[in-house]
């Protein structure tokens, strides 16, 4: 798989995979989209610059792990295992479909590549502080990521792992929260306030990072230094807007758990255009960072031109 360097190729790749989002939940009718349009460039940095993984290989030893524990933002998950080569795109337009691979939480033994299954919320964490204490003890330098959500910080479990990951000194677990403040049910501050977050995390013993997770550099800084992370585990704070780059959806709880065309908001458009609006979006998106956008977009074949090609 070969590795994006240029901030302009990883913030193409990231709008591709944020297209291949909203084909695939507009197929399945079904699904979440705030979450997964609003990680996908952390997402892209990880898959595409910063971690060791080979996806024609894909239990190599010498593999980081990624656990992702907030599973109903897989549609990411999925897009951008895809586009890195563990399998083919089409198949994204099974999502959430009877006897898929691609099921509506990840499932371990369905996919090659998936390190866990997931559903129940604040679970994740807990399975990545095992992996990563387990490489401790057997002295490899493999990295643990674990992806999280703010909101699943309501649930007890996920503060378990984390005494655990401090008393045990797990600076090989690397946490990223996914701080878009909100749930299905409105804002996070409204349900359960969890700020200051940061401050929590030091309280804990835990080392924390807070950055801009819509922000190339900041992404790629604090990712690559998390490689030199000591003695304690690693949480960074990725503040993100959830439904990124549909206009419509950003920042709007209600599109947490709902795909396009199938909720009326004040700003979004009537159901039958939310799909192609949002591309159109993603797409005026292209061309501002690239000018001459087309060609390279084509390149990449996102899901929604292979689609059409599959209807003809």
């Amino acid at each position: 798989m070969k590795q994006l360097h240029s901030i302009k190729d990883l913030q193409m790749m990231a709008n591709i995979i944020r297209e291949d989002i909203i084909t695939a939940l507009t197929e399945a009718k079904s699904g979440h989209s705030a979450g997964p349009l609003g990680m996908a460039d952390i997402f892209t940095a990880l898959y595409f610059n910063v971690l060791k993984h080979n996806p024609r290989k894909p239990n190599w030893p010498g593999r980081d792990r990624l656990v992702l524990s907030n599973g109903h933002i897989c549609p990411v998950l999925y897009a951008t295992m895809a586009n890195a080569g563990y399998f083919p795109k089409k198949e994204l337009l099974t999502l959430r479909k009877l006897g898929t691979r691609l099921q509506g939480h990840p499932h371990r033994e369905s996919l090659p590549g998936l390190e866990t299954t997931s559903g129940p919320l604040g679970s994740g964490l807990s399975q990545a502080a095992g992996m990563a204490y387990g490489l401790k003890i057997d002295k490899k330098p493999n990295l643990v990521f674990a992806l999280c959500s703010d909101g699943e910080h309501d649930e007890g479990n996920h503060w378990e792992a984390v005494l655990f990951a401090a008393k045990y000194k797990l600076s090989n677990l690397i946490a990223i929260t996914d701080r878009n403040y909100i749930q299905i049910d409105g804002n996070t501050e409204n349900i359960m306030p969890l700020d200051p977050l940061d401050q929590k995390y030091n309280a804990f013993n835990w080392n924390v990072i807070t950055i801009d997770g819509n922000d190339f550099k900041q992404i790629l800084a604090v990712l690559h230094k998390a490689r030199s992370n000591r003695d304690r585990p690693l949480m960074i704070i990725a503040n993100t807007i959830p439904g990124k780059g549909v206009e419509y959806m950003e920042n709007d709880y209600r599109w947490h758990g709902s795909p396009p065309g199938t909720v009326k908001t004040e700003r979004a458009p009537s159901l039958e255009e939310q799909s192609s609006i949002a591309l159109d979006e993603l797409h005026a998106r292209e061309a501002e960072l690239r000018g001459k956008w087309y060609r390279q977009h084509n390149k990449l074949d996102p899901l929604h031109t292979l689609q059409s090609k599959k209807r003809t």
